[in-house]
């Protein structure tokens, strides 16, 4: 069986999990954030390429999660079906939860509730803490966030100078640490880091 160690704030990957890789040349986790970072890209472009209607529903978000780990795991796009150490959303509870805040984010639009940042940063933020798929929220949720702020005729956030935060290292502890905060109900450094 293979074994990934993954970075501290990830969701460590479940053997039945590994069983659903792709890629069967992977071995080790730098093979895999490759694989996946390839097609993360491909995603990116499809996703940020023009604008796009419809994208605050579940159709849509598991649409995008397949697009982005579609060609590593062959759950992309499925929702989880165990709990997970982040966040404290049960597994039943995905859906519904998903809906709500989707719900929420487009009254903010619709009604101006808060500035274009802050509207795209609470999303960003409840998505990572509902954990709707087995892995790959976080790279799911900015891309989803990048949507949304590109919907509203928004430049897409610059999530700490495009470093990678799914590796390890100062930016990465900066981004954990916002979102803790928002966690707090404080968003302000989580619209900070997002355009920083």
């Amino acid at each position: 069986m293979l074994e990934f160690e993954t970075p501290k704030g990830s969701t460590p990957f479940e053997p039945e999990e590994l069983e659903q890789l792709i890629p069967a040349h992977t071995t080790n986790m730098a093979q895999l954030n490759e694989a996946e970072q390839l097609n993360i890209s491909e995603a990116s472009l499809w996703a940020l390429g023009r604008r796009r209607l419809n994208v605050l529903n579940e159709k849509f978000a598991k649409s995008l999660h397949k697009r982005m780990f579609g060609d590593v795991w062959r759950w992309a796009g499925t929702f989880r079906t165990r709990p997970v150490n982040i966040g404290n959303v049960e597994a039943y509870e995905v859906g519904i939860r998903l809906r709500q805040l989707f719900d929420d984010v487009q009254h903010w639009i619709d009604n101006a509730v808060y500035e274009p940042d802050e509207i795209a940063a609470r999303p960003h933020h409840g998505l990572t803490v509902i954990h709707p798929f087995p892995n790959g929220n976080g790279r799911h949720a900015r891309l989803m966030t990048d949507i949304v702020l590109k919907n509203m005729a928004r430049p897409v956030f610059t999530w700490g100078s495009s470093v990678d935060l799914a590796s390890q290292g100062d930016v990465r502890n900066q981004y954990l640490t916002a979102l803790r905060a928002a966690d707090s109900h404080d968003i302000g450094p989580l619209v900070a880091f997002c355009r920083s």
